[in-house]
């Protein structure tokens, strides 16, 4: 019989790799407890009342030697004597259902050093049925298995990559459940409102309510108003994922790959008085009250360089490079030189998105600048502290403050973008079979967010909430 997915038992290395104290292996599938016996039977013990137990109770911690036993050609006594320990350690099982995967899971806490991790995988690999897991294969088995649905497997993602407190706090809002909540409150909504109306274009002689048609369009209504809201928030949850792209801009020699250092507390730039030094954007991640800030130092903006040949060409690359990330940047840091008169071109950038820096404070500087301004010396230190609360007073903005859950993934933009503009042509439809199929696409668009795409809803809340063929 060949092998499915279902079949197989997955192990792998659940904890970071590399030397430390504890590591994690955790093994999962229909062999996981055989697996279990067989490394950890030389070193079960009696319990209370004198019985042997190789399998720890679900859900609790015990202690044991793991071993590598014998030939399987010889006795089971003599493979246990000729056992070697690969190492003292923790030993978890979690039953099914009531485990990560929905699967039989045991956990391996074992020390880190790499011959005892690499020891335990080969041993694992032995065992029948038993493979290496995928990338993501647990968390896919546990969504497979009901587990949770695909945002709050997403969530888990964003929470292993989280770096900054608020980033934290919106993957654990998304891994409770936080989106999932709304889209399968929305999806049950537009499920029956589409039940009655299928019902209305095929039993019409049943005893539904009068006119199902004009009472589902207040229904609709509804929810796009709710997707207009949800969709129309500047992208914060997307922003707050990814980090708030900051980009330093100004005229050669303004002081940005000094601001950049100064800023990422570490030389990340090049500084130099040669016009010219930085060509490149060079990235730099920061955590600036709790906001994920991913800090960019660019060219020396000279568009009238753009287009040269020969070693400029190089520099007109890296100009360019800078417009392109001005335009990009959720937030423009727009830095001058105090000493010099304002350059046109950083002046151009200003807009909303904008913080108006002006650099060499601790020197002479008659020149003018536009309000407000923030006056800094990168070179003493003077203005920094208030230059930082401002940009995470900006990047507060940019994210805002809501209760809602906001959107994390273009994916689910996406999918919203498109129950919206059904629901629109469903309410604008002339024919109820018509409202009835762009409603239908509707809970399909909402469904492929969570993963939960099922027709026998609709059949469930046909035959629950209608007498039919009475």
């Amino acid at each position: 019989m060949e092998k499915t997915a279902e079949s197989e038992t997955i192990y792998a290395l659940a904890s970071a790799p590399g030397r430390a104290g504890v590591a994690i292996v955790r093994v999962s599938g229909p062999q996981a407890v055989s697996s279990l016996t067989a490394l950890t039977d030389a070193g079960a013990r009696e319990d209370a009342i004198g019985t042997t137990r190789a399998i720890p109770p679900s859900h609790r911690l015990e202690l044991r030697k793991i071993t590598r036993q014998g030939s399987n050609d010889v006795s089971r006594e003599t493979a246990v004597e000729n056992s070697t320990i690969i190492d003292t350690g923790l030993v978890a099982y979690f039953k099914a259902p009531a485990s990560y995967t929905g699967e039989d899971v045991v956990e391996y806490h074992i020390h880190g050093g790499p011959a005892v991790i690499q020891e335990l995988l080969e041993v694992l690999s032995e065992q029948p049925d038993h493979r290496l897991a995928e990338p993501g294969e647990f968390t896919r088995r546990a969504f497979e298995n009901g587990k949770m649905d695909l945002t709050e497997a997403e969530a888990i993602a964003d929470l292993i990559d989280a770096e900054t407190q608020a980033q934290k706090s919106q993957a654990l809002a998304q891994m409770e459940g936080s989106l999932s909540r709304l889209y399968d409150r929305w999806r049950e909504e537009l499920t029956k409102a589409l039940a009655y109306t299928e019902a209305d274009i095929e039993f019409p002689d049943e005893d539904l309510p009068e006119d199902v048609i004009s009472k589902m369009q207040p229904v609709i209504s509804k929810m796009i108003a709710e997707l207009n809201g949800h969709l129309n928030d500047n992208r914060r949850g997307e922003i707050l994922r990814g980090g708030v792209q900051v980009a330093v801009i100004g005229a050669p020699n303004a002081g940005k790959s000094s601001l950049v250092n100064a800023l990422a507390q570490r030389d990340v730039a090049i500084v130099s008085e040669l016009a010219g030094t930085t060509r490149d954007v060079v990235e730099v991640h920061l955590d600036l009250g709790g906001y994920p800030v991913i800090l960019a130092d660019t060219a020396g903006l000279r568009p009238d360089q753009i287009g040269e040949q020969g070693q400029d060409s190089i520099e007109s690359e890296g100009i360019r490079r800078a417009l392109k990330r001005a335009q990009e940047a959720d937030i423009r840091l727009l830095l001058f030189d105090g000493t010099q008169e304002a350059d046109a071109h950083t002046l151009g950038l200003i807009d909303k998105n904008s913080i108006v820096i002006v650099n060499k404070s601790d020197q002479k500087n008659n020149a003018k600048y536009p309000d407000p301004h923030i006056k800094i010396s990168v070179k003493t230190g003077e203005g920094l502290e208030g230059l930082i609360e401002g940009l995470v007073k900006k990047a507060a903005d940019l994210i805002g403050k809501s209760e809602a859950p906001a959107l994390t993934r273009q994916r689910h933009r996406k999918a919203l973008e498109e129950c919206h503009e059904t629901l629109g042509r469903a309410l604008k439809a002339e024919l109820p079979e018509l409202m009835a199929e762009d409603m239908r696409l509707a809970i399909r668009a909402l469904g492929r967010i969570t993963g939960r795409v099922d027709v026998e809803d609709l059949l469930d809340v046909i035959f629950r909430d209608f007498c039919i063929g009475k």
